[in-house]
């Protein structure tokens, strides 16, 4: 597993690399949405407003939209209704309650129309309001109501008493006694008074009085998630699963990426680095199959997650390493001969170097040469699922030539058991690193100084100098 830190510049190279797979993939998701889309029609949905006039507590007006949305109410709702095939317990699903400021109950019903979505919610606010009246007036107090009747009683025999007192006062005309008589008609009146006002203010009369505030409004719009939605999620989704798997998928790669861990791997010796001009192009094999086609058309067919190539200086600087890879291979030999350049197939970055690294072993002006000097090197491509080594015979000895990032210490491993089998010994490691070349002149360039353009095959060759 790959312990590189996850950042912004990691998303970016995703982005800019992989763009054309990264919205193909969102088409797709964006298709995945529609499709979902048509398994669930749309929905209208629709509120109509019931208000509970009076004092209401908090758990009071829960209680009101459980049984706003309770099984009595929707059976009535759906028996009324009359719709084919939709029963209460469907109505369930479709039908939601919940209490607003100023003692409001917004009772929501949606269907798969405008017209049916205003018709439920009516059907189902008028069914609570006749079945929450009728729960209020079933439900009042016994004891209370014990206590107002005998309240009553006690009224009428305080009345009575009242009459009693005023025939019994004196009938004369005196102020006394015409004092007397109007303070008792004035105590029976308060009576008469405070029993109304009592009946009146009674809180089951008063929360019994339930009222629809109008018809529900015909709905304009589709409720969430509509088609669009659907497809925006799906887009959405498929692309963020796409940027998580490179992510996952690097995070988890095993490709060795340092010179140390690649020469352990091939147990062999380093001897240096080279670039290849060409940037990210250099990462391009040449495939003209129609698998390899799609994968250009894709952009899968080169890595996203190396490095953006540095600025290369001039062609002659870029010799120079070629040369030194040269020297150190000399000073590896105890004397000239013939030796294969394994490359790992799909590693245009080794491949063109391997041809490089050839050219330039066969025009090394060198003093030593006349046979004495360079190697004569055969460019071999090697596949790293089943790794096959031409036998040794005329040359007896390998060079392997890759780039860093490309291959796990698996595959190299198989490499160096390749050779070991074809008893070619592996005499040295060249790692190849893409890089962006500066415009060159063409004035006083010989012509065996250019690099070749093409790759030579398995018949390569470098002749010593």
């Amino acid at each position: 597993m790959s312990d590189d830190t996850i950042r912004l510049v990691t998303i970016g190279r995703i982005f800019r690399r992989r763009w054309r797979l990264l919205a193909i993939v969102a088409v797709v998701g964006a298709l995945v949405g529609y499709g979902a889309s048509l398994l669930f029609p749309p929905r209208y949905t629709t509120s109509a407003s019931v208000l509970l006039p009076g004092a209401w507590e908090s758990r009071e007006l829960l209680t009101q939209t459980e049984i706003a949305t309770s099984s009595v109410v929707l059976d009535r709702a759906a028996a009324t209704l009359g719709w084919t095939g939709v029963s209460g317990s469907e109505l369930r699903d479709r039908v939601s309650a919940k209490a607003a400021d100023g003692n409001i109950i917004k009772i929501s019903g949606t269907a798969d129309t405008p017209e049916r979505a205003q018709r439920l919610s009516d059907r189902v606010a008028q069914e609570f309001v006749t079945f929450a009246t009728r729960i209020v007036g079933d439900t009042t107090d016994s004891d209370a109501a014990a206590e107002l009747e005998a309240l009553r009683k006690k009224v009428a025999q305080t009345n009575r008493g009242i009459t009693d007192l005023a025939n019994a006062a004196d009938p004369g005309q005196t102020v006394e006694s015409v004092q007397a008589r109007t303070e008792l008609e004035q105590l029976r009146t308060a009576l008469q008074e405070a029993m109304e006002k009592l009946e009146e203010a009674g809180p089951a009369t008063n929360k019994a009085n339930m009222v629809v505030m109008g018809p529900a409004a015909r709905p304009t719009g589709e409720a969430p998630p509509t088609r669009m939605q659907l497809m925006v999620a799906g887009a959405l989704l498929f692309f963020l699963l796409a940027v998580i798997g490179h992510l996952t998928a690097a995070r988890m790669s095993r490709r060795l990426r340092t010179e140390p861990e690649i020469a352990a791997a091939l147990r062999s010796t380093l001897l240096g680095t080279v670039d290849v001009p060409g940037g990210r192009l250099a990462h391009r094999p040449e495939d003209g199959r129609p698998r390899a086609w799609i994968r250009r058309l894709l952009g899968v067919d080169t890595r996203w997650d190396i490095p953006t190539p540095r600025t290369s200086g001039d062609e002659a600087g870029r010799r120079i390493r070629y040369r030194r890879v040269c020297a150190r291979l000399r000073e590896q030999l105890p004397a000239p001969r013939r030796l294969l350049v394994v490359v790992p197939d799909g590693d245009e970055i080794a491949r063109r170097a391997a041809v490089q690294l050839v050219a330039e072993a066969g025009s090394d002006p060198s003093p030593s040469s006349s046979n004495g000097g360079d190697p004569m090197l055969r460019v071999v491509g090697v596949s790293v699922s089943r790794p096959l080594v031409p036998d040794r015979d005329t040359e007896s000895g390998a060079l392997v030539v890759l780039s860093a990032g490309s291959r796990t210490a698996g595959e190299l491993t198989g490499i160096a058991e390749a050779c070991a089998d074809a008893r070619h010994e592996v005499v040295g490691i060249v790692v190849a690193g893409a890089v962006r070349a500066r415009p060159t002149r063409s004035a006083g360039r010989s012509p065996h100084h250019a690099t070749p353009a093409l790759a030579v095959g398995d018949d390569a060759r470098g002749g010593s100098v």
